[in-house]
């Protein structure tokens, strides 16, 4: 078990329980989400949390079956802060009374006003006299638990903000977690600090208590992991090499599908510069003959993925005797794997890659980033010397180039794209905008256009310029170019890459709820 300080964050069903992960971890709190049916008296013993918060949840504390947390939670003596849904059942389980909406109902943006009563857990707030925050909630409080004060109201909210200070129970209404309530991170930060957290949790210790981890899990024996070159399991890689050092053995798979040079950066930075074992399984051709005239994207996905497995399980094999099989689980596949309604976990959300390699070759697991958000794992590539190049990659998919290129793939089209995707990264580096973009790619348009290039008339492709900000990833927008890099950028691509006579520049954005455009 994690020896820091930890944090129990009970999950009733709220979208954006994640979120106060995220902003406790900000805080170098450790904290770990458990569904509320997996948290019975005897997990809060060995769990020992120094904290505890209780999520919000779209259920209603009077319906039947409704999500409740163990009896003896208010008896441990810790801090509980209960949020939403979180509030009513503290409220309703310690003698108040929650009622059902009747006009009182409240979501998105709402403003709190100070009672006259002052309240640690409120410093740094109401400077201004209010604050603004989002609600999201039906039912509410009509009647505090005895013991507990107001110490802040909303017009439909009339309990917005509870506390009982001596037994250090506090109760909003509200979601401090989200973007939209400006202050919410100071009430968490409040919070902390009231239960006493120091704050041991940097990815220094972590990088530490990791490799302990993964040389009491593996012993003397050997451990494959399928390196992608991406962010996630290339930091994995190093982690464990860092702990085990040669029985440790990567398999980068080389689908003749990456971006130009991209093969032999992987090979020079984990076989020359970190000295690993590494096996470069060149199989491009394999790949490239199976899609010869395949044009459904979704055949194409399959294919690529089937094939993957096959190669990475041959090579493995010529490791001999490995047992363990690394992966760069992060910690949102492992929450999103947990069933909230009740029944059994689902497996644990598997690289896009290696699903079902496990099961298929008998091996065992070593995931030493499953505790980790995307941007922890950055920091911690940073704590173990990665380039700072190298850890602020955009995202690359992992069928490649294969869903940038639409229709049919060839040779000629991918080298086309290479051409043009390397001029268009190398142009946003120049203007110093790579930071800002969260993805960003040419795609080779299938269809031909007619042009006059000096005094010759052509017929080549069209590629379209695609790039994007994003904060997670789930939704997006694009990024606005000027129209002098719009003009820059297109006059290089074609007048360095033979085949395209023609640039466009796609703005489209990606909705909520879209998890993926490519």
């Amino acid at each position: 078990m994690n020896q820091h300080e930890r944090l129990l964050i009970i999950d009733f069903g709220s979208q954006v329980t994640q979120l106060i992960a995220r902003r406790l971890r900000e805080l170098n709190v450790f904290c770990e989400i458990h569904p509320f049916n997996k948290v019975d008296d005897a997990f809060l013993a060995a769990f020992a949390p120094k904290a505890i918060i209780f999520s919000g949840g779209p259920s209603s504390v009077f319906a039947e079956g409704a999500p409740m947390p163990p009896a003896g939670v208010f008896d441990l003596g810790v801090p509980i802060l209960g949020i939403c849904y979180g509030q009513q059942v503290m409220m309703h389980l310690l003698g108040g009374k929650v009622e059902r909406g009747h006009g009182t109902a409240e979501f998105g943006r709402a403003f709190v006003t100070p009672t006259t009563d002052k309240l640690d857990m409120l410093d740094g707030w109401f400077a201004d006299g209010r604050e603004q925050v989002w609600m999201s909630h039906g039912d509410h409080v009509s009647h505090i638990a005895p013991g507990f004060k107001v110490f802040g109201t909303s017009p439909n909210a009339p309990f917005a903000i509870t506390a009982d200070p001596q037994r250090r129970f506090f109760a909003v209404q509200f979601h401090p977690e989200v973007h939209h309530t400006p202050k919410g991170a100071k009430l968490y930060e409040n919070f902390v600090r009231l239960a006493g957290f120091t704050g041991d949790w940097t990815m220094g210790a972590y990088r530490e208590d990791a490799i302990a981890k993964i040389r009491a899990q593996v012993g003397d024996a050997k451990v494959i992991c399928g390196l992608s070159g991406g962010v996630d399991s290339s930091v994995a890689a190093v982690l464990i090499h860092e702990a085990i050092g040669d029985q440790l053995t990567c398999v980068f798979v080389d689908h003749g599908l990456l971006r130009q040079g991209e093969a032999e950066q992987v090979v020079t930075m984990f076989r020359d510069h970190y000295n690993m074992p590494l096996i470069h399984a060149d199989e491009s051709d394999l790949f490239l003959n199976a899609l010869e005239g395949v044009s459904d994207p979704e055949v194409k996905r399959k294919t690529i993925g089937r094939l993957f497995i096959d190669v990475f399980q041959k090579h493995a094999h010529e490791v001999g005797g490995a047992t363990f099989l690394a992966q760069g689980t992060l910690y949102p596949d492992v929450i999103e794997s947990v069933s909230f309604s009740g029944g059994p976990s689902v497996t644990i959300k598997s690289h896009h890659n290696v699903g079902g390699l496990p099961e298929k070759m008998g091996m065992k697991l070593v995931e030493p980033l499953r505790e980790l958000f995307k941007d922890e794992v950055r920091a911690l590539g940073r704590e173990l010397g990665l380039p700072a190049s190298f850890i602020g990659r955009h995202p690359f998919p992992g069928p490649g180039l294969a869903i940038r290129c639409p229709g049919e793939i060839t040779r000629e089209k991918l080298a086309i794209l290479r051409k043009a995707d390397a001029v268009f990264i190398d142009q946003i580096r120049k203007h110093d905008l790579y930071d800002e973009i969260w993805q960003a790619f040419v795609a080779l348009l299938p269809v031909k256009t007619v042009g006059v290039m000096g005094d010759g008339r052509t017929y080549d492709y069209a590629c379209a310029l695609r790039a994007v900000t994003s904060v997670d990833g789930m939704t997006a927008d694009y990024y606005p170019f000027t129209h002098d890099f719009l003009g820059e950028t297109a006059t290089r691509i074609i007048n360095e890459v033979q085949g395209i006579n023609r640039v466009t520049y796609d703005i489209t954005s990606k909705p909520p709820g879209t998890i993926e455009w490519e």
